[in-house]
C-alpha cells in the first residue's frame, strides 16, 4: 500500500462521514424523488408539458391512482405545475419546474449507470437466487438417515 492509497481511503472516509452527517437534511429529499415513479414522470415531463393521460400511457402500467397521487406530491414539492386548460370535458397538464428540470442532469447520469451496469446487478441477483435455491434443495445424504 502506497501512500496515495491512505489518502484516498482517508477522503472516501471523510466523505462518507461527511455524508452520514447530512443524512437527517439528505434523507427526505430523497424519499420524495427516488420512489418508483418521481424519476419516470419527470423523464416524460423534461422535454415539454403533457396531459395526464399521455403521461399515463406513456409509463405504462403505472395507476390511475399512483400517477394522480405522485403528480399532487410533486406539485406540492414544487417539481411540477398544474395547468387547467380551457377545453370540453376541462384538461390538464402538467409541466417540470425549473426546480424539477435541475434534476435532469443527476437522473440521466442515473439511468446512464443503469444502462452500464444493469446486466452486471442481474447476473448477481441470478446468480445469488441459484446459490439459494441449491442451499435449499437437500442433497441425498442430507437426508434424514433410516434404520433398518
Amino acid at each position: 500500500m502506497n501512500s496515495l492509497d491512505i489518502a484516498g481511503d482517508t477522503d472516501l472516509e471523510t466523505l462518507s462521514n461527511r455524508a452520514l452527517c447530512d443524512m437527517p437534511r439528505v434523507r427526505p429529499v430523497l424519499d420524495r424523488i427516488a420512489d418508483k415513479w418521481t424519476i419516470l414522470i419527470l423523464i416524460v415531463l423534461c422535454p415539454k408539458p403533457t396531459r395526464f393521460n399521455e403521461l399515463k400511457r406513456r409509463l405504462g402500467g403505472i395507476t390511475h391512482k399512483a400517477l394522480a397521487d405522485s403528480l399532487k406530491r410533486l406539485e406540492r414539492d414544487g417539481l411540477v405545475t398544474r395547468k387547467v386548460l380551457p377545453t370540453t370535458p376541462i384538461g390538464v397538464e402538467y409541466a417540470i419546474t425549473p426546480l424539477g428540470h435541475s434534476l435532469r442532469q443527476p437522473f440521466e447520469a442515473l439511468c446512464a449507470w443503469a444502462l452500464a451496469h444493469g446486466d452486471a446487478i442481474l447476473q448477481h441477483s441470478q446468480r445469488a437466487g441459484e446459490s439459494r435455491a441449491s442451499e435449499a434443495t437437500p442433497s441425498p445424504d442430507d437426508g434424514v438417515k433410516i434404520k433398518r
